[in-house]
This record gives structure tokens, sequence and C-alpha cells, in this order.
């Protein structure tokens, strides 16, 4: 009799132990839920971000995809098929931790840019740099501040102005990132053909490149894109082209929207696989750009691209952002850059790069 009460009593002790590390495991769990989460909100201002970002920390989130990796033209190099555009991001502050996640979860190209247009961002970039340089493909770029319209023709003593200018910028970015080399520089928002086309700009890319400054060049526009491109390709001096396009063809900066009277994405198969024969690996940008809106006037249209899309691809499980990644990237792109500052827009985007060739098997 007595045996079998201490028996019960010790269960109900042991149920009550038991019960009791189930709610410390819990508070501790709600306390760091809170502590992430409202770091995040902090941070970000976004309330889906930050709790995205408690629920990944406190381990409620579902698992994310491998990643998958596409080598970028002649560079060789094996990249993953999303790239962390740092630029917006770290333009005002660090975000080691965002950084950190992405690399962590296979994440190996980042890009950057001047801080006479992003302000401290390769400043804030280059303590992640250091700790891991050996281990990812750095690219930074400067616009050519030459006052010319998209088809005006310059003059070489403009190209030589430009170009010299361009490699003072090159120095300046080095400085900032505290490094002694980057893995490729581009001529950033390049409109215009005729600067593309420059062998003034050739020959100051050769010069850093032959003191070690710089292994590949690259070229990212937002206007005037097929131009651009094509001069690119005739050429055949460029490693890598960051491009402004979407599902349906090109981007246009200026207006913010899809380039009036632009080939769709599927129209444009054959200058891109002509980029791609001639050793370029193909970055794209912008994909989703449109789907937000402008600033401060109201969203985007979610179903801009839906017409481009089949009745499976539409049916899947992507957002209409991640659909726009994905579709760029298997129809000619190689990789996607983005802007991603904060959690939630990392892992949406990284979700779309890592799986996108499962909807166009």
């Amino acid at each position: 009799m007595l045996g079998n009460q201490l028996e019960q009593k010790a269960k109900i002790n042991h149920a009550g132990l038991t019960n009791r590390r189930k709610f410390v495991q819990y508070l501790s769990m709600l306390g760091a839920y809170a502590s992430v989460g409202g770091y995040a909100l902090f941070r970000s201002g976004d309330l889906r971000a930050a709790i995205a970002e408690a629920k990944e920390t406190v381990g409620e989130a579902p698992a994310w995809p491998g990643m998958t990796y596409r080598t970028l033209g002649r560079t060789n190099f094996n990249a993953s098929r999303l790239i962390f555009g740092c630029g917006a991001t770290l333009s005002r502050r660090p975000a080691d931790r965002l950084l950190e996640t992405a690399f962590e979860a296979g994440v190996n190209v980042f890009d950057v840019g001047t801080s006479r247009y992003y302000n401290k961002a390769e400043r804030n970039l280059a303590p992640f740099v250091k700790k891991h340089r050996d281990d990812i493909f750095l690219i930074s770029k400067a616009m050519v501040y030459l006052d010319v319209e998209p088809e005006e023709e310059i003059t070489v003593a403009q190209a030589k102005t430009g170009a010299a200018s361009w490699l003072e910028l090159m120095d300046e970015s080095l400085r900032e990132l505290d490094v002694d080399h980057v893995d490729a520089y581009y001529l950033m928002g390049s409109n215009n053909p005729y600067i593309v086309g420059s062998e003034e700009f050739y020959n100051a890319f050769q010069k850093a490149k032959q003191a070690g400054k710089v292994s590949h060049w690259g070229v990212s526009t937002h206007q005037n894109a097929q131009r651009v491109l094509e001069t690119a390709v005739d050429r055949g001096w460029y490693d890598l082209a960051m491009l402004a396009i979407t599902p349906a063809g090109w981007y246009d900066w200026k207006d913010k929207n899809i380039l009036a009277g632009t080939p769709n994405l599927k129209a444009l198969q054959p200058l891109l696989a002509r980029a791609r024969e001639s050793g370029m690996g193909l970055i794209g940008m912008k994909a989703g750009r449109m789907l937000a809106g402008r600033m401060f006037a109201g969203r985007g249209d979610s179903t801009a691209f839906n017409a481009h899309y089949d009745e499976r691809f539409l049916k899947s499980q992507l957002s209409d952002f991640q659909r726009s990644y994905a579709y760029v990237l298997e129809n000619g792109m190689d990789v996607v850059n983005a802007d991603m500052q904060n959690f939630l827009h990392l892992k949406e985007n990284f979700i779309a790069a890592a799986t996108s060739q499962q909807y166009f098997a």
C-alpha cells in the first residue's frame, strides 16, 4: 500500500518536473522569439520580416532548400544562382547577420557599388569580406560621369576623362572595401553603347587588371539594354553583363516600368544565347521591381507578368516576386541579383533561385 502511494507520488513529481522543464523551455523560446523578432522589427520596420526571422531562430520555420549553382561565363566561377545585392541594404548601416545567413545557406556572390552612389555600403561590407574573402566572388562598380544621352557619340577626349575618373573610383572602392583586389568591377548603369564600346575604357580596365586590382570586367544597365548588350557582345571584352530584365522583356529604370515596345523574354533568347556563347555570364536584375510599384505611389501590379506564364507555373506555390525571378533564371539568365534588406526578402528570393529548375523541367 505504502509502496503504491510512493510510486504514484513519484510519478506526479516526475510529471510536474517534466512540465516545469517544458514550461521553462517554452519561456526560453518565447524570450528568444521576442528578442530576435524585436531586434529585427527595430532594424527593418517590417513586422512580417521580424516574425519570419524569429521563427527561423527558434526552429519553427521550414528548412531552406539547397542552393543551385551556375558557372558565370568565362570567369569559371561556380556562382550561386542568387547574388546578394548589397548596395541599398548596406548603404546606411551594417547587416552582418543577414550576410552571414545568406553565406551559410550557400550564397557566394556579393555585389556592391561605389560610395558615390551607395553611401557607406562598401565600408559596411568590408568586415564580412575580410572574414570570407577566399570563399566569395566579390563585385563592385562605378558609374561613368559623362553628361551624354544614351545614343550620343562621345569624343576621344571625353572617353579618356571618363575612363580616368572610373579608375579613380575603382581605387576608392578598394579602399572602402579594405581589399587590394575585387573579382569583377563594372561600368555601372551604362546606357550608352559608345561608352561600352570605347577602347579608352577597355584600356583603363586592362591597366587595372595588370596592376592586380581586378580580374573581370562587367557592365550593368537599366536602360537601352539591348543596344548595350549587343555592343558588349560585338566587342568581346566583357566577362559579365547585369541587365534589368523581366519576364515581359527589358525593364526601363527611367519609367520604372517595362520598356515600351520591348520584345518579351522568350523573343530575346537569340541575343541572350549570343551573349553566353561569347563567354559572358548573364545576371538579371529588377526582375520583379515593377511588381512593388513606385515608392509612395501605391502597390504595383502583381499580375503584370501572368500572361507570360503557363498554367502549371501560375499554380505553383511561389509568390509573384518568386515567379519573376524563377522565370528569368530559366529563360536566359545565369543568376539573379536581388536587393534583400531583411530576412524575409532573403529567404523568399533564395527559395526562388534554388528551386527555379523544378518548374521548367
